[in-house]
């Protein structure tokens, strides 16, 4: 089956939420026999780069331009696929989803994966949000098959445009522990000491309302740590003065081992945004066994986490409550082998993989009805 992915930036080691679902998913669909071609953009991706664990990448240019980046993309991608005529064209996300109607016209077979209502997202404008509500409505009525990445995503496209969703979340891999910590020697960092976000630093993340809890709480053994790329935009420039002014530690973009010896040697990891699909920066901090706070937010809330480890959205009071006791008696590693494996079990990739191929099956009309449980709920 040839496969054409649309809609994300690039892989590998490139950030976001659609990014890492895909670097995990796509490999795995071709040890499945799916013969992968994934779109990427020009400035994310070296034009050296042309392959990745058997997924063939194909840069086409898109401006370096919020706004227009995934939009020009989209539509450069549409034409293209029309030319390669794969059997499945897979489209990631409610912006690109927005030519969705004429890849249809085309006389393509397509999937589109909604992985959030973007529009919710802090920082668009009343333009940018109409266009994504629309690319909303045009990608989940004209698809042939839709996937949700959460329930409550199942739930809107359900109720909205009276179409059903097959349920494929976002997954994680098995931690393992780092042992060493040249990457915390580096910024003065104590294991079990610090707190750990790891995220864009973008408006919907709401950086400012952990450092503004932090400051409150004037810590002198705890440091906070904030992972993620730093971009040139007045949201990250806010970010980076209240951080140097309360002695916040910005690592900017890190993956690999770096990544790795954070997650290991955290005292607890923190979420406290406004808009998530779902959130695998909270699976993989999970998957390390770390106590996680996060906002009460849908996507957050069904990933199910005991009651205290939510704090109202926007409340600093609330959230630095929870840190100061958290500080005061830490846990350490407190979700163990038993609820590592439920994680692992319930965000399991191979299963993921398998759920998402007879996606395609059914998309070509070549397989049996998707079945109800991890896929089709109605």
């Amino acid at each position: 089956m040839k496969v054409m992915v649309l809609g994300i930036r690039g892989v590998p080691n490139v950030q976001g939420g659609v990014e890492t679902h895909s670097e995990q998913l796509y490999p795995r669909l071709v040890a499945r026999g799916c013969e992968v071609e994934i779109i990427v953009r020009s400035p994310f991706v070296p034009a050296e780069t042309t392959e990745y664990r058997g997924a063939r990448l194909t840069r086409l240019w898109a401006p370096r331009r919020t706004g227009l980046e995934a939009l020009v993309h989209s539509w450069l991608g549409v034409f293209y696929a029309a030319l390669k005529r794969p059997d499945v064209l897979h489209v990631h996300a409610i912006g690109p989803a927005l030519i969705t109607p004429v890849a249809r016209l085309l006389g393509l077979r397509v999937v589109v994966t909604h992985h959030g209502p973007d529009y919710n997202r802090d920082k668009w404008g009343p333009l940018a949000r109409i266009v994504l509500r629309t690319g909303e409505r045009l990608g989940m009525t004209w698809a042939n098959e839709r996937i949700a990445v959460s329930r409550v995503i199942t739930e809107l496209v359900s109720r909205t445009y009276g179409r059903d969703a097959v349920y494929i979340p976002n997954g994680v891999n098995r931690a393992t522990h780092a042992t060493q910590t040249e990457h915390l020697q580096r910024h003065g960092l104590v294991p079990g000491r610090y707190i750990l976000q790891v995220s864009r630093v973008v408006p919907e993340k709401r950086q400012l309302d952990l450092i503004e809890a932090y400051a409150r709480l004037k810590p002198t053994d705890w440091k906070l740590v904030l992972v993620g790329a730093l971009p040139e935009d007045a949201y990250s420039l806010k970010v980076i003065d209240a951080a140097a002014e309360h002695g916040v530690i910005l690592t900017g973009y890190r993956t690999g081992e770096a990544l790795r010896q954070y997650y290991s040697h955290a005292g607890c990891f923190v979420l406290p945004s406004s808009h998530e699909g779902l959130p695998i920066a909270m699976l993989e901090a999970l998957s390390h066994g770390l106590t996680v706070l996060a906002s009460d937010i849908s996507a957050n809330l069904e990933v199910g986490l005991p009651q205290d480890r939510y704090f109202p959205l926007g409340d600093i009071d609330a959230l630095a409550k929870r840190l100061r006791t958290l500080m005061s008696n830490p846990r350490g590693r407190e979700t163990g082998p038993p609820m590592q494996q439920r994680l692992l079990d319930r965000y399991d990739w191979e299963s993921i993989a398998d759920a998402t191929l007879e996606v395609y099956q059914e998309c070509r009309g070549v397989g049996a009805p998707v079945k109800a449980g991890l896929t089709r709920e109605r």
